[in-house]
């Protein structure tokens, strides 16, 4: 991927998202479904009108639907989270790439080549005994598609996006994530503009792993902050 995508390939790139949210309407990728009251399963009407237009530009010839069901399918399941996952694991075992990733994470990141559209700017922010961080975006589901892929359903659902401000401590213990008392949350606004990335505390026990394996730990959720790294020995 590279940054200068072309007006149709950003179009493209906005069809997948779209279609791939209906999709997975209630399912997300890491296993869990998280369901929210004024969440349906039935098409809304933005969806109807990306279809709609999907039809008319398939029946004259400006789209492929095939070279989009493999957009998405990269997006899905070859990007995201895996790209997220080797950056968070190189800053686990590279002090100086951890340094690098907190004071220019659009160049650190870039570094190990994932850079594109909805990436352009970004920021990491790191969990620790102290802070745990979150990432929510208010206004819409601003997302890092190049080093997270797709975003789950949840996280541009209302509840989530008013209720991650409002109760971040509620919200992560619907996610399973308990926090001691001590350790503060904070929540960050993705825009347009600058989108996030968490970089999740190492598990203990890990000190001799491997780069490859410390990424096996790596959830997306996690570098969302809506949950924590992997034990070694979990069950994915």
């Amino acid at each position: 991927m590279k940054s200068e995508d072309s007006p149709m390939e950003s179009s493209i790139c906005d069809r997948a998202a779209s279609m791939c949210h209906m999709a997975h309407e209630h399912h997300d990728h890491d296993g869990h479904d998280h369901e929210h009251g004024d969440e349906h399963s039935d098409i809304g009407p933005m969806d109807l009108r990306v279809r709609a237009l999907e039809t008319v530009l398939t029946q004259k010839g400006y789209i492929d639907p095939v070279a989009l069901d493999v957009l998405i399918d990269t997006y899905q399941t070859r990007i995201g989270p895996r790209n997220g996952a080797r950056v968070v694991a190189r800053a686990w075992v590279d002090a100086d790439f951890a340094d690098w990733l907190a004071r220019d994470a659009t160049a650190a990141i870039a570094s190990l080549g994932f850079t594109g559209r909805q990436g352009e700017h970004m920021a990491a922010v790191f969990n620790d005994a102290d802070q745990h961080h979150m990432v929510v975006c208010t206004l819409c589901s601003c997302y890092p598609w190049p080093v997270l892929g797709l975003p789950p359903t949840w996280y541009k659902s209302a509840p989530y996006r008013s209720r991650a401000v409002r109760d971040p401590r509620g919200v992560l213990a619907e996610f399973g994530v308990q926090l001691p008392a001590s350790t503060a949350i904070r929540v960050w606004d993705s825009t347009a503009e600058l989108r996030y990335l968490v970089i999740p505390r190492r598990p203990e026990g890990t000190e001799d792993w491997s780069e490859e394996a410390l990424a096996e730990l790596v959830t997306r959720d996690s570098m969302i902050g809506t949950g924590l790294a992997r034990q070694p020995g979990a069950a994915r």
